[in-house]
């Protein structure tokens, strides 16, 4: 079975596509990463994340079944995000969407040849738009964390990580249906 990893910088359309791509294919099971940040306004506890508490995540770690993790100091506190080691993983095709480091967590984990890439791109200025009309729907809209996550993404993001990371294959995300037309054709190669 294989596990299609959405990954890309903020702001580039990983949920809506996430989404898509799991009404195109039902047999895909999602991959449901835990984190400690607050819910944003539409979101769904067990659709886009498990929302636990500090020390619920903290459990979850000393449980030894944690894939990987990430904390992030952000404008508004500590954020943690985690990946939590499911038993039909090994039985089913999977979905989730992460980032270029628990994308090589993942591999070491189920091995890369299970991994498929999907890696989503957009211009910078228009990543800025979207983050900015998403930020704005917030109850109380923080726009230095919007800041904050832009200049991460550029470190996070470069060349040099993408190419160690086996990362060959881009797909652009202006146009939403010409980006899902080139994903389904990648995800129907391997369902």
């Amino acid at each position: 079975m294989h596990i299609f990893y959405l990954m890309g910088k903020s702001a580039v359309g990983k949920d809506t596509v996430y989404q898509k791509l799991l009404v195109k294919f039902p047999m895909l099971r999602p991959l449901v990463p835990y984190t400690t940040r607050p819910q944003r306004q539409g979101e769904e506890e067990g659709r886009e994340y498990h929302f636990v508490g500090e020390e619920q995540f903290l459990c979850l770690r000393e449980s030894g079944r944690m894939i990987e993790e990430r904390a992030y100091r952000t404008e508004k506190g500590l954020w943690r995000y985690g990946s939590v080691a499911e038993e039909e993983a090994e039985t089913v095709s999977r979905i989730g969407i992460g980032t270029l480091e628990s994308y090589q967590k993942f591999c070491a984990y189920f091995g890369r040849e299970r991994m498929i890439p999907l890696y989503l791109e957009v211009a910078a200025g228009e990543r800025l738009l979207r983050g900015f009309r998403r930020e704005k729907k917030e109850a109380e809209p923080c726009y230095p964390e919007l800041v904050r996550r832009f200049q991460a993404d550029e470190a996070d993001y470069t060349e040099e990580k993408l190419s160690a990371a086996g990362i060959r294959k881009r797909y652009e995300n202006l146009d939403l249906e010409r980006c899902l037309g080139e994903l389904y054709e990648v995800v129907l190669q391997y369902v």
